[in-house]
Order: structure tokens, then C-alpha cells, then sequence
């Protein structure tokens, strides 16, 4: 039994509904982070996959490269396979590393632990760790997305990253550019955070 750190629907958002991925001058981050922190709380993940009253928090990390070891800005790009994982996401390709605050990430700081769990438990990065608040994302427009809340982050490496279960996804760099094409031709092969986020890459990029 798996549980996962929600908010209330209305006491996250206080009857302002951001849609799609917004930077930080576009929403109250610091009062989205504030309210998250302290009226957060944990429930079992069945129910709370089925109760949109409540919102799954998720870190989502986006990792990018730019510099001597890429030729163009680049981000890592992933795919689940159908081995592991969520079904619904299955062969979607992903620019996002991220999942739920679980309680064994603590009470300190419950976003930034479960974020570098997170990471550390599906890529292996060479070099210390600094993710940055890009803004978050929200998509009421499907089931999923009903469920659950994005706090975006942003993570610069000049070096290597690689896929740590590699029997559950695939992984690789993709230039920037690359996936703006892919979106414009398929957009129903990413995941729905990805391509929205991915609307706005020349603003993280």
C-alpha cells in the first residue's frame, strides 16, 4: 500500500486555476510552495487516484545540456517501456524525471527530498545536484492531469546522464530543436507534462 503527499483541491488553488506550464512571473510559486508545505498531508495513492478534490504533488525535473559536451541545447529524454511503470505512460517519450512525495521522505523539506529521490532512483549524474524552480504545471484537461500538480524544476549538467533501470526505460539526449519537430508532427507520443512544457522549451531552454 502506497501512500502520497496531496493537497486539497481548494486549498491549493484558491479558485485560481493555472493551466499548462507556468513560469514563476505568471503564478504565486512562493504561495503554491507555502500552501503545499503547510496544509500538505498523506493519503493511500488508490484513493486519491480517483478523488479529484484532492492534488498529488509531483516534482517533475526536467534535465538539460548545453556547452562543450553538446553541440546544440539539449534535453534527456526518456521512454518508458511496457516492463515497468505506470501503464498509461507506456512508450510515451518523457522530458520530465519525477514522481510522488512518498512519507519516507520526511517532514524537513518533503518537495526537495522526494525531487532528488527521485532523480537519484531513475538516472545516474555524474556531478552534484542543483535543481532550480522553473514554475509549475497543471492540465485539467484529462483524467490524469485532474489528480495531480507539477512543481517544475530545471537541471544544467555539462556531462553524461544515463538511465538507471534500464529493463523499465530507455534514455538519451535530444537536441532542443529535435523535439520541438517531434512535437509539431506527433504531439500524442509525449507524455501530456512534457509536451506542455516542451510548448514553452525556448523560455527553459
Amino acid at each position: 500500500m502506497e501512500f502520497v503527499y496531496v493537497v486539497k483541491r481548494f486549498d491549493l488553488f484558491e479558485m485560481a486555476f493555472p493551466h499548462g506550464f507556468r513560469r514563476p512571473w505568471e503564478v504565486p510559486l512562493d504561495d503554491y510552495l507555502g500552501r503545499i508545505r503547510s496544509r500538505g498531508f498523506f493519503v493511500e495513492r488508490r484513493h486519491a487516484e480517483t478523488d479529484s478534490t484532492m492534488k498529488q504533488i509531483i516534482p517533475y525535473c526536467v534535465i538539460l545540456r548545453e556547452g562543450p559536451a553538446a553541440a546544440a541545447p539539449e534535453i534527456f529524454t526518456m521512454r518508458r517501456k511496457e516492463t515497468g511503470g505506470e501503464s498509461r505512460l507506456f512508450n510515451l517519450h518523457s522530458i520530465g524525471v519525477g514522481g510522488h512525495i512518498n512519507p519516507v521522505d520526511g517532514d524537513a523539506d518533503p518537495l526537495l527530498v522526494g525531487l532528488t529521490r527521485e532523480i537519484e532512483e531513475e538516472v545516474i549524474i555524474d556531478e552534484p545536484m542543483r535543481p532550480e524552480p522553473l514554475g509549475v504545471i497543471n492540465d485539467e484537461t484529462q483524467a490524469v492531469g485532474s489528480v495531480h500538480f507539477g512543481l517544475v524544476y530545471g537541471l544544467r549538467v555539462e556531462g553524461d546522464v544515463r538511465v538507471r533501470e534500464t529493463e523499465q526505460l530507455e534514455g538519451h539526449w535530444t537536441p532542443t530543436a529535435t523535439l520541438t519537430e517531434m512535437l509539431s508532427t506527433d504531439r500524442d507520443a509525449f507524455e501530456s507534462w512534457s509536451a506542455l512544457i516542451l510548448d514553452r522549451v525556448d523560455d527553459i531552454s
